[in-house]
């Protein structure tokens, strides 16, 4: 635990030399980028524009060396060394995808009533699913166009038994940029392989839990495994004690009649430990026999705990929170709500999904997909590409080129310029919203396992 804590130490100290790396992006050729250039440049003097009845703005405003003897803030700098964000992950809504969920493996070790059929799911051939290079390659040329944040998932990633070395080399990203790397669990198997994890990078944990009782997680997950997943909420938070920094959520989906009862509970696992548990209201997927009336809108979820603590208060969100945030004062965990159904937050969504078979999805409920793999797989022949297929056609090296084009001029290799303008060409008919509850009870879409949580 020592030598854990050390390299911890180690790589949490290292973290702001992050800074040194400028986020880079690709330079594309035509009138979008341009487009996206002029939206920083510096606006006309009103001497320019004739107008001179305009009050000075002081000296405060611009911190250089003439001026003032202040030095810039952080967020000054920031702005003035900002770059236009890339247009292949930038939607007609002017909606900036910086957030990539892939799912690594559509196995899991759970078989949960609102995600897998009964009858269970058809897995792929495994030459059909990404193999752990294509998946580093992808991870690293989103980065190269300013994805921040990437968050692994399945059917249950912790199942995929190169799990470490593959959050090791994603974790690598962080020099061309990445700042989060996340996962989401059912926590059967996580305490057994989290401090290794947080060592590759590790920063956030998304855990899946729908009841604190035992006997019912047996009837919802249809298998065992309570006792599995507590002592990896324990483990967590054991870490985050010696200075982890993992950011952990809880996350319930709430089934009227099957675990509403247990809302309050869930509320007070936060009493005395930050943890975040966010009630996910019931949607719609092939197979999870969904039905409205099984569905427990937020505004019901609000009024049950506001009864037992009406004092419960609203938190700030941010603009691209997936979640309605409360608090109960004095707690030191907070509440809060992903409101899919009742109350969208898709006009400022900045997520994008890769399947475990490499199929780009822009939106969750959305049954359009387009492949990547495919296109990754030509210069192999169709054939999946391994470690040593990768080093020979040197893939990384040409994601890392996709990063500096911009510092350094030039332009992209034509692999990954396909790649680009298809992963572009996707996100541009991204709509403004998903289809509405009625339509999305009769649409068809895959299970929520071959999705990924």
């Amino acid at each position: 635990m020592t030598g854990f804590l050390l390299s911890r130490r180690g790589l949490t100290s290292s973290l702001p030399s992050l800074r040194r790396y400028p986020r880079t992006y690709l330079r594309q050729i035509g009138s979008g980028r341009n487009k996206a250039a002029s939206q920083y440049s510096t606006a006309s003097s009103p001497a320019e524009n004739g107008k001179n009845d305009t009050k000075p703005l002081p000296a405060t405003y611009f911190p250089n060396s003439e001026t003032s003897t202040q030095k810039p803030s952080p967020r000054w700098t920031a702005l003035k060394t900002a770059k236009p964000f890339s247009d292949f992950l930038t939607d007609t809504f002017n909606r900036q995808h910086d957030y990539l969920r892939i799912s690594i493996t559509e196995r899991c070790n759970l078989r949960c009533v609102y995600c897998m059929p009964e009858e269970g799911i058809e897995l792929s051939p495994p030459a059909r699913l990404l193999t752990s290079p294509e998946i580093v390659y992808l991870s690293s040329l989103f980065v190269s166009q300013g994805v921040t944040k990437i968050r692994l998932t399945g059917g249950e990633p912790t199942v995929r038994k190169d799990i470490v070395p593959l959050m090791q080399s994603i974790g690598d990203l962080r020099r061309n940029g990445l700042r989060e790397l996340c996962l989401t669990t059912n926590g059967i198997s996580l305490h057994r392989k989290l401090e290794p994890m947080v060592e590759a990078g590790l920063t956030g944990v998304n855990l899946s839990l729908d009841t604190l009782d035992p006997f019912q997680f047996q009837i919802m997950t249809r298998r065992k495994g309570f006792d599995a997943v507590m002592k990896s909420i324990d483990k967590i938070l054991e870490l985050n004690k010696m200075g982890a920094g993992i950011k952990l959520k809880v996350n319930c989906v709430v089934m009227r009649g099957v675990n509403d009862r247990e809302i309050i509970p869930f509320v007070e696992m936060g009493r005395d430990s930050p943890i975040e548990v966010r009630f996910i209201e019931y949607m719609p997927f092939d197979g999870n026999r969904w039905n409205q009336k099984k569905m427990l809108s937020y505004q019901e979820m609000l009024t049950v705990i506001r009864e037992k603590y009406p004092t419960l208060e609203k938190v700030v969100d941010h603009k691209n929170d997936t979640s309605k945030t409360y608090r109960v004062p004095g707690f030191q965990g907070r509440v809060g709500f992903i409101t899919s159904m009742t109350h969208n937050f898709c006009g400022t969504c900045n997520r994008l999904r890769i399947t475990s078979d490499g199929n780009l999805k822009v939106c969750l409920f959305g049954n359009a997909e387009v492949s990547l793999r495919d296109t990754i797989r030509k210069a192999n022949n169709g054939e999946p590409i391994d470690e040593a297929t990768m080093n020979k056609l040197q893939l990384l090296e040409a994601a890392d080129k996709a990063a500096r084009i911009n510092e350094e001029g030039g332009l992209v290799d034509e692999r990954e310029r396909e790649l680009l303008e298809i992963i572009g060409m996707a996100v541009k008919r991204k709509k403004a919203k998903h289809a509405g509850m009625g339509e999305l009870e009769n649409m068809k879409n895959r299970p929520m396992i071959l999705i990924g949580g």
